[in-house]
């Protein structure tokens, strides 16, 4: 039977790196850590030692990818996906990445090696065509709108509500409107582009750089939001802000700056969570516990499948 000292001669590597790739440490080189690998499939190790697991074709680890564990979305997700595991006799792994690359390989890693059984993930920096290579180890399931036969999604039309939205800040009299993202190059922030430059078309409206603010994810990102409304020489009337912590913010933090919530600048969240309600936030109310329960229930599923969410706009009173 194959040991560690014999992976680390077939590998030209010393046994303390071994020891560091199986135990997934961080310090190793890219170079060391697939020969290692290499030596792993080769040797057939890792069969060796989760023999146990594989005997009966499972280990019952389902990882989860999320960039944060403290954010009211992500926690809603999470929530729906445990109570979900629980339910069916599974085990997370949580693996918070706060959206770097090497984080999010960890988790593939421990698929190819037969260390989970699938992987959730929630949001991402990988491109598709990295997560392609790995779908043949396990179930990969994503929290995004992705039509693929590779891959179970479940998700809400980013494009339709962020239109929706728009159209009903447009109906009350808006035309300066303007949102705020986290991510520039994040694959819903591209979906609400488009769906933003659509609106400003359909309505013959100018596109204003300055009116989309990033960086914004919690509460206290509303302030940087109103220092850059500050520097504006015709600010936004409106916003369409993709969180509601930041929502919530900004209603919080509107006096102190001088604006007024609703007179001066609309505010619509996002997802509807319970800090919206207390601040009397209109919002789009996103079943963010229903769909973790979904993504659970499709990484143990044989088939493939497309799972969409509705939404409702919950009209209070910022707008």
């Amino acid at each position: 039977m194959t040991n560690i000292k014999d992976l680390a001669k077939r590998a030209g590597v010393s046994v303390t790196t071994v020891s560091r790739v199986l135990n997934q440490h961080p310090y190793v080189s890219e170079a060391k850590r697939i020969k290692v690998e290499r030596a792993i499939e080769e040797t057939g190790y890792l069969q060796n030692i989760n023999a146990v697991h594989l005997s009966k074709g499972k280990t019952n680890l389902i990882g989860v990818v999320l960039p944060f564990l403290d954010h009211p979305y992500f926690a809603q997700v999470l929530i729906g996906i445990s109570e979900q595991a629980k339910e069916k006799g599974q085990t997370l792994v949580l693996f918070p990445t706060n959206y770097e690359i090497e984080k999010e390989q960890q988790a593939l890693r421990m698929l190819r090696q037969k260390q989970l059984d699938g992987v959730i993930i929630c949001s991402r920096v990988l491109p598709l065509s990295v997560l392609e290579d790995y779908v043949q180890y396990g179930p990969i399931v994503l929290l995004e709108q992705r039509q693929s036969e590779q891959f179970s999604s479940v998700f809400v039309d980013h494009k339709e509500i962020f239109t929706r939205a728009l159209e009903y800040l447009y109906k009350q009299g808006h035309r300066d409107i303007g949102y705020t993202i986290y991510r520039r190059n994040g694959t819903h922030s591209n979906v609400r582009d488009e769906a933003y430059r659509a609106f400003l078309e359909r309505h013959q409206l100018s596109f204003n750089p300055d009116y989309c603010f990033d960086g914004a994810l919690y509460l206290e990102d509303s302030k940087a939001v109103f220092e850059k409304l500050k520097t504006l020489n015709r600010p936004p009337t409106a916003l369409l802000v993709t969180s509601d912590q930041v929502a919530a913010g900004l209603v919080i933090h509107a006096e102190a700056f001088n604006v007024s919530v609703p007179k001066t600048c609309a505010v619509i969240g996002l997802n509807d969570e319970p800090i919206a309600k207390a601040v009397n936030l209109t919002t789009v109310r996103i079943p963010l516990k229903a769909m973790g329960e979904k993504l659970l229930d499709q990484v143990l599923s044989s088939e493939r499948e497309h799972a969409s969410f509705d939404v409702i706009l919950i009209e209070r009173q910022t707008v």
